[in-house]
């Protein structure tokens, strides 16, 4: 009794048949793959350089050779061309209003007056 009968077919033939089925249905879910990956590079480099400057630095990335040459220049200067953005002075209030303090004991013993840790 054979492993499987394939009417007519070799071995090395149901195999090149699997492969291609196989690349085939691979092949037809990487756009989505992409373009999931796409739209988190550009949700990421619009938190960190802007709306503007970041889609410009994706949209610069998605072009074929403009892209990888931009890339290369990057890592030669060692910096980006389009600058992150400053932390915004309300992140920065609120990143101060979130520090630990501690309670400081003025020399009179009755009033403590909380001071700044860090």
């Amino acid at each position: 009794m054979a492993f499987a009968d394939f009417k007519g077919m070799s071995i090395q033939q149901a195999s090149r048949y699997a492969q291609i089925r196989l690349a085939r249905r691979v092949g037809r879910s990487l756009p989505w793959i992409g373009a999931a990956i796409a739209l988190y590079a550009l949700g990421s480099a619009i938190r960190q350089k802007g709306l503007v400057g970041g889609t410009l630095d994706t949209a610069l990335n998605a072009v074929p050779f403009v892209g990888g040459a931009k890339n290369v220049a990057e890592v030669i200067r060692g910096r980006d061309f389009i600058r992150d953005r400053p932390l915004n002075s309300h992140r920065d209030a609120y990143a101060d209003s979130q520090r630990p303090t501690s309670m400081k004991v003025t020399n009179d013993g009755a009033t403590a007056v909380p001071s700044v840790v860090g």
